[in-house]
């Protein structure tokens, strides 16, 4: 028998790195392949290295698996040269022995054709220890990535704390752009960027090596597994007319309870009466568990998930194509949907750094009747282009309904707080886009339901109309005008307060030198006994007769943050009361000049017939 000893630190020893493992490999060369090996390695026991150091001796691997009685007769020699071999290159290398397995190693690298395949250094021999690789993998713009793997084998450890892989979705420095880590020997599924950029970062440790892995990628395929916070799905060559004979299949997951949201911006497929020709199906969302079957030039509807997984299957028959779709989806943290009358969302990952490449949703939804009223209390996004002082990059804008078709009510970036912004109904749509470079802690907001109401005065009560369509289901009793005792009565579809100014708790005030009369609005929604009290100053100015009112609720919906004054000044009395729906109930007109007037004339009247009587006398 003929042994082949193989020690890795002897060619480390002429440069004399760093090393604290020493490796060696031993074999029969002149037994067939697969018959009896040995490696080994031997570390370092003491935390800094001296001359005299005790070194420990570990078995990494063996073929076949040593008995007892293996290591008995000629394997004996194995062990001997290997006990001779380790202690020769530590007395070489010196005191100065460190670890250092990346030296020399060559892997990672940018991988710009449309598809290829690479893999771990050694594959399929035991990768290095020590080893850090990165792979960035660019494809044409506007383009996706499929990643598959056609062997994996690292590691294994719960956390994948030792020897792992991560995939990013674009640049590996992202953290919020990470899809996963994995380790073990189960291969990570397929996954499909949601844009042209995907990165792969292979990590080993300095203790137990295993095969590693093999993968390969591919641009513009469609399907695999989407887990990032948004992205974007088009059927295959889009907006060019899709293919024949194609099926895609996409799983889109969210992390942890949360649901996806898909949103379909174009689509254009061959109509048939059952779509079952051309059609993409939508599984895991509201009604039949087959799924939604959609076909013809009509955009499906927007889809939300029941659990934290949808499913969207695009498939063509042998004729007769058209352009396909595009559609957006949104999951976890970037997509929620608001129905309480109050609330408030922030940022993904707020206030840390936001992930880059993203199209995040926020959808508040409140009973018909309400205004939705949202609040800025921090922003701080990427700033303006230099060159056009406009949002180009980072931005948060908000639509005055539910999509982004809606009319734009403003467009931010930068540091500073936007005013509050309004629905003119009962729905408002909050959207961050951000581009692939430099993020900013994000954005706070807070968001309230204000309800539109009428309010007037004359020179001696107030007159305040509420729809009751914007009240429901609250009883009339829960509207009150400073006390309880001052409830509002119904009046066909409304609420109406009527109260004179020495009642229902108002007063008399000074406000830049102005008399005033004040009081406070109640609208109490309080259920379950949790209390929540709506408060709204109204006011008068009896001698122009004119009316305003201010939402004076919101130290406890805003949080930690305090609300000036100024944030919460409502809308002019003229545009609530446009804002009241359906038909309004006349308000009672004040009449006190015109009788004023009448009196005056009368007076004269009888003067100038007085006087008239006095000379003819």
């Amino acid at each position: 028998m003929h042994l082949e000893v193989d020690c890795a630190v002897i060619e480390a020893a002429r440069q004399r790195p760093p090393l604290d493992i020493l490796t060696a490999t031993l074999r029969d060369s002149s037994a067939p392949t697969g018959s009896k090996g040995l490696q080994s390695r031997w570390q370092e026991g003491a935390s800094s290295p001296r001359q005299d150091t005790p070194w420990k001796f570990e078995t990494l691997k063996s073929w076949p698996a040593p008995s007892s009685a293996d290591l008995r007769g000629p394997d004996e020699e194995m062990l001997e040269e290997l006990v001779f071999c380790l202690p020769l290159a530590v007395a070489l290398l010196g005191p100065d022995l460190r670890a250092q397995a990346t030296k020399g190693v060559k892997c990672g690298g940018v991988l710009s054709a449309p598809s290829g395949n690479f893999s771990s250094p050694n594959f399929p021999g035991l990768y290095p220890y020590n080893t850090e690789c990165s792979w960035l993998i660019v494809v044409a713009e506007g383009s996706s990535v499929l990643l598959t793997f056609h062997a994996f084998d690292l590691e294994y450890h719960d956390t994948c704390g030792f020897d792992f892989l991560e995939i990013y979705n674009g640049a590996s420095g992202d953290q919020g752009n990470l899809l996963g880590r994995f380790c073990g020997r189960v291969p990570p599924p397929p996954f499909t960027s949601s844009w042209h950029v995907m990165s792969v970062v292979f990590h080993s440790d300095k203790h137990v090596a295993s095969r590693g892995f093999s993968a390969g990628y591919q641009k513009d395929v469609c399907g695999g597994v989407l887990t990032g916070l948004s992205g974007v799905l088009v059927s295959p060559e889009y907006p060019n007319n899709y293919p024949n004979n194609a099926e895609c299949h996409w799983v889109i997951r969210a992390a942890g309870p949360a649901t996806v949201k898909l949103v379909f911006v174009d689509f254009q497929m061959e109509g048939s009466e059952q779509c079952t020709y051309d059609y993409v199906a939508v599984l895991g969302g509201p009604g039949p568990t087959q799924g939604h079957h959609y076909c013809g030039s009509a955009r499906p509807p927007t889809l939300v998930s029941l659990g934290h997984e949808l499913q969207v299957v695009f498939k063509s028959d042998f004729n007769i194509g058209g352009r396909g779709f595009k559609a957006y989806y949104f999951s976890g943290e970037c997509q929620e949907e608001y129905t309480a009358v109050q609330g408030n969302f922030s940022s993904p990952q707020y206030p840390s750094p936001y992930p880059n490449n993203l199209r995040c949703h926020w959808t508040i939804r409140l009973p018909p009747g309400y205004r939705v009223k949202v609040f800025f209390l921090d922003l701080e996004l990427e700033e303006p282009s230099s060159l056009t002082r406009t949002c180009d990059f980072d931005h948060l804008a908000a639509f005055d309904g539910a999509s982004e078709e809606a009319p734009l009510l403003g467009n931010w970036c930068g540091h500073h707080l936007p005013p509050p912004v309004t629905s003119s109904h009962n729905q408002l749509l909050i959207v961050l886009r951000t581009d692939r470079s430099t993020t900013r802690r994000g954005f706070s907001v807070a968001y309230i339901g204000v309800v539109p109401m009428n309010v007037s005065c004359s020179r001696t009560d107030f007159q305040i109309l509420i729809s009751a369509q914007a009240l429901a289901p609250l009883e009339r009793t829960k509207v009150y005008l400073g006390s309880r005792s001052c409830a509002a009565q119904e009046m066909g579809s409304n609420f109406r307060i009527q109260a004179r100014f020495d009642t229902c708790g108002t007063e008399s005030q000074r406000r830049n030198n102005t008399s005033v009369i004040v009081s406070v609005l109640y609208i109490d929604f309080s259920a379950g006994g949790q209390e929540d009290t709506h408060e709204y100053e109204v006011r008068c100015e009896p001698r122009r007769k004119e009316a305003s009112v201010h939402l004076l609720s919101g130290s406890r919906w805003l949080g930690p943050y305090a609300a000036t004054a100024e944030h919460l000044q409502e809308a002019s009395p003229r545009d609530e009361a446009e804002a009241l729906e359906g038909p309004v109930a006349m308000v009672a007109q004040d009449t006190s000049d015109v009788v004023f007037l009448g009196l005056c004339i009368l007076a004269g009247v009888l003067m100038v017939v007085a006087i008239v009587v006095l000379m003819l006398l």
